[in-house]
């Protein structure tokens, strides 16, 4: 009985709500009038008939493909590389795992590169982009003048040797001037010279807490303590450490005048 009485209940519920289905959908068609959308219409060129849509087209092509590589020229050609590397290697030396989380170490790389990438990025702004806008320069002439910054910031923190070794690889001759320098070469000297500069200071990062870290696993070793993993009573005394030595302050300024 039960069972009939609660098949009856749903087959009530089942016809309440096809026949309110019914009275709305009678209704709207009676007195609303049909939803009509709005028509758009997306149209590239001058309307001549000439090369104007077609030189508008590959514009907006080039746009997008800059648009995709700007990550990978955010990373290749500024300072983000040494300070995301060094922030990593100091949360592995710290041994806090994933304390600060991704996503703070990579804003504050962002912040940082953006600070010390200003004057460059003022100069292109001034030497390229807006004479290119007030149709002073044409795209090439204005590639040509943003370029230079650019190249003048890496090379000013690229190593000779690196710089040699992909000239000598891609069988190119000494440049003359600085202004003569490839960036097919420059880019990958200037990667390989960020990131043997952040392992470096990702060493003398890492010295002073390997050694506190061997301090406490020899204390417990003597303590007969051998089931203690070290790095429980170690982490406390290197964000002790580092705290009072105001590590983040010494971090962040090291890093920033690294560049000038």
């Amino acid at each position: 009985m039960k069972t009939m009485d609660e098949k009856n209940r749903w087959r009530f519920i089942a016809a309440a709500a096809c026949s309110l289905l019914l009275l709305s959908v009678t209704a709207g068609a009676a007195g609303a009038e049909p939803l009509s959308l709005p028509s758009i219409e997306v149209n590239i060129g001058d309307g001549d008939g000439g090369t104007g849509g077609t030189s508008t087209l590959l514009q907006l092509l080039m746009l997008f493909t800059v648009l995709s590589l700007a990550p990978a020229i955010l990373i290749m050609l500024t300072s983000f590389t040494r300070i995301v590397v060094v922030l990593s290697l100091l949360r592995h030396a710290l041994g806090t795992q994933q304390i600060p989380a991704n996503q703070i170490v990579i804003g504050l790389s962002l912040f940082l590169t953006f600070f010390i990438m200003a004057p460059v990025w003022n100069a292109v702004n001034s030497g390229a982009i807006q004479p290119f806008v007030d149709d002073e320069l044409s795209a090439e002439e204005a590639l040509e003048a943003a370029a230079d910054p650019v190249r003048e910031f890496m090379l000013k923190h690229t190593r000779d040797k690196d710089l040699a070794l992909f000239m000598k690889i891609s069988g190119t001759t000494q440049p003359g001037t600085p202004a003569e320098t490839g960036l097919t070469e420059l880019i990958p000297a200037f990667v390989i010279s960020e990131l043997k500069t952040a392992f470096q200071i990702g060493f003398m990062i890492y010295v002073p807490f390997l050694i506190l870290d061997m301090v406490v696993a020899s204390v417990l070793l003597s303590m007969g303590m051998l089931m203690l993993p070290p790095i429980m009573v170690s982490l406390p005394f290197k964000l002790m450490l580092f705290v009072l030595v105001d590590g983040w302050y010494l971090i962040v300024g090291s890093l920033v005048e690294s560049f000038h």
